[in-house]
């Protein structure tokens, strides 16, 4: 249980104002501050945090609401942590239950390490897939796939957020119509005129990382990886849907390597919506 101090202090709305303060308890808990990933999802999503009097933060989170602004479809839970020196004090299970119970009805979806997993499954979320994190320099090699791809322009926006709605199963218009300010590529996929998938790659410390991700097939998917890799220096690292298992040998035979498994939960729902053979990396774990 947590101390009577921590169990008094409120729970409150985060705003882009507490970046700092969100970056410093990512590094308190030995996460990379991923200020640019925190700035996105405090302005298109909802974070919630508790104040330490003594200065910065004792917890923080994020859900993303995706769907009718009013009745939510979907909300993804992101970037649970709590301070060290607060840790083991049941601080990330009431702000947890304090979610939940905000969002009433909205089904909810999160990335669980194994670390959080027993918390999130004695709030009654309920284990729906994995991920496979892969990170590393990208080598190409072999008889690369062929399937035509571009930088995204504006004029493509439209036809990306129809092709994303239809994927992932409910509209998320406000994150991705951010992507091109916060990537530093997008790309789309296209065959006779069509955009069939797109992908992004936006920085992260010292790495890019790829997605969202979404494409017609595992060619096109592949397509896109290598027109990201073309055009950066930096290491790859992307978290990809296990089911998609030619993918993940792919990419590990061009260098990325596994660095860590994630289990997707869901609450109120049995499974995610959407197209999970054409969902092949969400555009951070954080978001969904």
């Amino acid at each position: 249980m947590p101390t009577p101090f921590v169990a008094a202090l409120p729970i409150r709305r985060l705003t882009p104002r507490d970046l700092t303060a969100c970056a410093d308890l990512s590094e308190d808990r030995g996460w990379p501050r991923e200020e640019h990933k925190w700035r996105l999802l405090l302005t298109a999503g909802k974070g919630y945090g508790i104040d330490d009097p003594g200065g910065g933060l004792v917890a923080a989170c994020v859900i993303t609401e995706y769907g009718p602004g009013e009745r939510p479809d979907l909300g993804a839970i992101g970037m649970v942590l709590v301070a060290e020196r607060h840790a083991r004090q049941g601080v990330g299970r009431r702000l947890m239950r304090h979610i939940v119970s905000a969002v009433k009805t909205t089904p909810l979806t999160l990335y669980a390490t194994p670390y959080g997993r027993p918390l999130y499954e004695e709030l009654g979320f309920k284990t729906t897939g994995r991920s496979e994190m892969l990170s590393g320099s990208f080598t190409p090699g072999g008889l690369e796939p062929r399937v035509a791809t571009r930088a995204a322009t504006a004029e493509d926006l439209s036809s990306i957020l129809r092709l994303d709605e239809e994927v992932f199963g409910t509209d998320r218009t406000p994150l991705i119509a951010r992507l091109p300010a916060f990537s530093d590529q997008l790309r789309v996929a296209v065959d006779g005129g069509r955009i069939v998938g797109y992908a992004a790659a936006w920085p992260n410390m010292d790495t890019h990382v790829v997605g969202p991700l979404i494409a017609h097939d595992t060619e096109t998917a592949k397509s896109l990886i290598v027109s990201l890799a073309a055009h950066t220096d930096r290491p790859l690292r992307t978290d990809i849907d296990i089911r998609h298992e030619e993918l993940l040998a792919w990419a590990k035979e061009r260098g990325l390597a596994s660095v860590a498994m994630n289990s997707v939960m869901t609450y109120g729902l049995t499974e995610l919506p959407g197209d999970w053979t054409r969902r092949f990396a969400p555009l951070t774990v954080a978001a969904g």
